[in-house]
């Protein structure tokens, strides 16, 4: 365990919270975005805009009102043959670099290990290849090292996360079969691995858990009671928001009330995004259409964009006692490139995936197809 100096809980400030006897503070609401496929973007030639100008992408986001990003990192992205898995290709090193660029700019920083060597989420939870032949005491022990020595290596570079997210979209558990969710207790002990590590590292970094349907109350409901009885200690309840999959804001503002309320944790909309076009701008495999987007009460444009960003910021803030904490953007910056796809083919070899290899989310960037920064983006500070 690495630390720079004596790290002191302030437990009696915690204890007052609990018991009513000091009031919980206001804090910064989190205008956040998630761009963890910048460095591929821009070795495949992405370049960023602001009132016409050409700037560095962070610079603009900063200028925007932007105060947090967010990281995913893979344990190993490439195959035996040392092929890169794209989407990001998320390693250490280009979280490192990117989180660097963050805070040169002043900008908080969400890290979001995902605990596999590629995307995880409620259809897919791989175990990292140098995880695969571990039984669950050595997945645990695995999980809490790797924790630590990510988070010990980032504070040996000064860009130590204030926020960690302990894997992703865990609806169905993380790293199966093992942490399934229908193996309760054992996905229990694998998410206090690294909690504890977190919490070991820095006791006041806060740690969310993340699901995915930010609108099925149910879902929520059912979860995190399950989880209650093992007593983790995670501070923020994560939930990802699509409009056109997930329905209306009202259910959203619902559930988020009822299950702060209920679990007594503060709410951040982990993932969120929306189409300014409906047009597949060149590119295969794009998710978001003009089927999705008669789905959703906005428009498939600019303004449409904007506005369903203004009023997702509204839901949020209505969230009762201050427990809404604010939203993170997914790839605002993922640009129309063809080439710069969610995957390339090791990757989809490796999660037997058979689905289009292509860009999937160019329509639903903060910034239109050559670059320029879109009103969404452009007015966040207003919202």
């Amino acid at each position: 365990m690495c630390r720079n100096g004596q790290v002191k809980m302030h437990m009696e400030f915690y204890m007052e919270i609990l018991y009513g006897k000091k009031e919980r503070s206001v804090m910064e609401f989190i205008k956040g975005m998630d761009i963890s496929m910048l460095r591929e973007l821009e070795e495949y030639g992405a370049v960023y805009y602001h009132h016409g100008k050409q700037q560095d992408l962070f610079e603009i986001l900063r200028e925007s009102g932007v105060n947090l990003i967010r990281l995913r990192l893979w344990h190993n992205p490439y195959s035996l043959q040392g092929e890169p898995y794209g989407g990001g290709t998320n390693d250490f090193h280009t979280t490192l670099v990117l989180a660097k660029r963050a805070a040169a700019q002043g900008m908080k920083f969400m890290l979001n290990l995902h605990y596999s060597d590629f995307w995880t989420d409620p259809s897919k939870q791989f175990k990292p290849k140098a995880w695969e032949k571990m039984n669950l005491q050595e997945l645990e022990e695995a999980v809490y090292q790797y924790t630590d020595q990510t988070l010990c290596a980032l504070r040996a570079e000064s860009v130590e996360p204030q926020y960690v997210q302990v894997g992703n979209e865990l609806t169905n558990g993380l790293l199966w079969p093992e942490g399934h969710v229908n193996r309760l207790e054992d996905m229990a002990r694998l998410l206090n691995a690294g909690i504890s590590a977190v919490k070991a590292f820095h006791p006041e970094t806060a740690v969310m858990l993340h699901l995915d349907f930010g609108t099925d109350n149910a879902l929520y409901r059912r979860w995190f009671e399950a989880a209650e009885k093992f007593q983790l200690s995670y501070d923020i309840i994560g939930m990802s928001y699509y409009p056109y999959w997930n329905g209306k804001l009202e259910l959203l503002e619902q559930n988020m009330a009822d299950i702060s309320r209920r679990f007594g944790k503060d709410i951040l909309v982990a993932e969120t995004a929306i189409g300014y076009t409906a047009d597949s701008l060149g590119c295969a495999g794009m998710v978001y259409s003009q089927e999705l987007a008669q789905k959703t009460d906005y428009s498939p444009t600019k303004q449409g964009q904007q506005l369903f960003l203004k009023e997702l910021t509204r839901t949020i803030r209505n969230v009762p006692d201050h427990r809404g904490r604010g939203f993170i953007y997914w790839e605002p910056e993922w640009l129309p490139l063809p080439q710069c796809a969610w995957a390339k083919p090791a990757g989809c070899e490796y999660t037997n995936d058979k689905g289009v290899l292509g860009n999937s989310w160019g329509n639903q960037a903060l910034f239109d197809e050559q670059g320029n920064a879109n009103p969404a983006l452009e007015n966040l500070k207003e919202m």
